[in-house]
């Protein structure tokens, strides 16, 4: 590393931050034990802090010099319903939730350069760190826009990584463009007329045209949307009926869709809803298509991704930092952040020994060796970006 600011000495006070969140994990918009603790960190060093956006966030804002130039720079907050299975002393004291995604530690490496930032006051401007909830289920990026959140508090531009198992340690991967894709979901119901399995001539039977359906459903991406455009369409959910003897009245089916393109977003929405309805009409029955559009693709700002890759060479070294090839099609509300303003989102790698358990896994835990590193690299960035004089 050629970090110009070293947070070594830093590290038993963040990994007994990060220990005592994971130890009380919460929920989206739930998130109360942990905002208070967050504010009064921030309290501390002298921030001004905000809370109350989306009811649970709040922004910590810190002024230096003469400079109108301010950052914003984004850590979630929010823990899953997992029951967890590390068996660490400082596992979830919860049953049912835990931070299994690595936000307790993107919160503490954000507080470790709150920490760093109001100490060294190397920089021009002002700086604005926003601590998001609901990031997992809510979108409490869309809740705190909703709540005014640039208008409130204005970014030039606006940054977030995010832990990545999969990735070598301490490796920075970013992106140009879209990085995560957007996610909708569709819940389709088969309407169809119930009876005896001895009889299925006086029925109209929902399991068979919900498998018709689901099987339809594959030749959209291959068929219907260009193969440089990814997608994605997959059947997570089917249940209908309860014995063999019974055929049931309907069939509940559950679509994950992902895409990245508005107008190919749109596409799967249309084709979806034709295929559903179409084929519940070949079999004599009714398909009713219950659409949700969530969070939008994740799609990285040109300038602001080259300020930090140049950042991250400096401060990492050049092998440690690579541009990833495409997307993820996992999905992310800082996608609303950056519709508002300009920024970047991207990643930083904790494998080791390449036996890390996965994101969202029950077995999953932050590496704690990354709290100096984003900490530090927070630090850095907000005082390049907010250069000195």
């Amino acid at each position: 590393m050629n970090a110009n600011v070293n947070l070594t000495n830093a590290m038993p006070e963040l990994v007994a931050i990060r220990h005592d969140l994971h130890a009380h994990p919460e929920l989206g918009l739930e998130e109360f034990r942990t905002s208070d603790f967050v504010a009064g960190q921030l309290e501390k060093l002298g921030y001004t802090v905000t809370r109350g956006l989306a009811k649970t966030g709040l922004v910590a804002t810190l002024t230096n010099g003469t400079s109108k130039r301010s950052i914003g720079i984004r850590a979630d907050m929010d823990a899953l319903p997992i029951l967890e299975e590390t068996g660490l002393d400082y596992a979830s004291k919860t049953p049912g939730l835990m931070h299994a995604c690595g936000h307790d530690g993107h919160t503490t490496m954000l507080l470790g350069a709150a920490r760093a930032i109001a100490e060294r006051k190397n920089f021009d401007g002002t700086v604005h760190l926003i601590f998001q909830p609901a990031e997992e289920n809510f979108g409490g990026a869309k809740l705190m826009m909703d709540d005014g959140l640039f208008d409130r508090f204005p970014c030039d531009a606006v940054f977030a990584l995010h832990n990545e198992p999969g990735l070598p340690f301490g490796q920075f991967a970013l992106r140009e463009g879209p990085i995560m894709a957007a996610v909708d979901e569709a819940r389709i119901t088969v309407h169809g007329r119930g009876g005896h399995g001895a009889e299925p001539q006086e029925t109209a039977d929902p399991i068979v045209c919900g498998a018709s359906i689901v099987m339809a459903l594959q030749s959209i991406i291959s068929r219907n949307i260009h193969p440089m455009d990814p997608s994605v369409i997959t059947v997570g959910s089917f249940h209908s009926g309860s014995a063999s003897n019974i055929i049931p009245e309907r069939a509940e089916i559950v679509v994950g869709i992902r895409s990245f393109d508005p107008k190919v977003r749109d596409e799967l929405e249309r084709r979806i809803r034709l295929i559903a309805e179409n084929q519940a009409e070949s079999f004599g029955m009714t398909a009713t298509v219950d659409y949700l559009r969530s969070y939008n693709a994740t799609i990285n700002h040109k300038a602001e991704t080259d300020f930090v890759r140049d950042l991250a060479v400096r401060f990492a070294g050049v092998e440690n930092v690579v541009d990833l090839e495409r997307p993820f099609m996992g999905s992310e509300d800082f996608a609303y952040m950056l519709d508002g303003r300009p920024g970047t989102y991207f990643f930083l790698g904790s494998r080791v020994t390449g036996d890390e358990k996965s994101l969202h896994h029950p077995g999953y835990n932050f590496n704690d060796d990354l709290l100096p590193i984003g900490a530090a690299f927070w630090t850095e960035l907000a005082e390049a970006y907010l250069k000195s004089e």
